[in-house]
């Protein structure tokens, strides 16, 4: 599985206007937004690690710099599925996205790194898999990096 995910000081996401996401971050706070895709091998254990991984990687500022993690404040995580993270560019102009799981493989998989995050104290909201989704986000640092397991 393959995470971007960024620190955040705002973040929601919209479904034909609709708001199904959002994160409620105190004045000050950050949170993280994970973009979140699966191939064809992947396993309910490749999510379950993923989601550890996003709980628990040190990117929030402490006294001396980036030393906390979302578990260390509580921060909350706005989960949403992204195909195109396993886009092939490597050829001409045109992307292939024969590396992505189909949405039946797919969707469980998501599904799976946020009640894994749930499971372990996380506060999560989620997009609409599938869906035509507007992502708004004011990125914090910023910071964003990207996650294979």
């Amino acid at each position: 599985m393959r995470a971007v995910i960024q620190r955040v000081s705002e973040a929601r996401v919209t479904v034909d206007g609709e708001i199904v996401g959002e994160l409620d971050i105190p004045a000050g706070g950050s949170g993280i937004v994970a973009l979140v895709g699966a191939t064809h091998d992947d396993t309910p254990d490749h999510a379950a690690k993923l989601a550890d991984k996003i709980w628990r990687l040190r990117i929030f500022n402490g006294d001396d710099g980036p030393e906390k993690a979302a578990a260390d404040i509580d921060a909350p995580i706005l989960v949403i599925s992204q195909f195109t993270l396993y886009a092939n560019t490597a050829k001409g102009r045109r992307p292939s996205w024969n590396a992505a799981a189909p949405g039946p493989v797919a969707e469980p998989l998501v599904d799976a790194v946020a009640a894994a995050l749930r499971d372990a104290g996380a506060t999560v909201a989620t997009g609409r898999f599938g869906a035509n989704m507007q992502v708004s986000l004011v990125n914090d640092g910023p910071v964003t990096l990207i996650l294979d397991v």
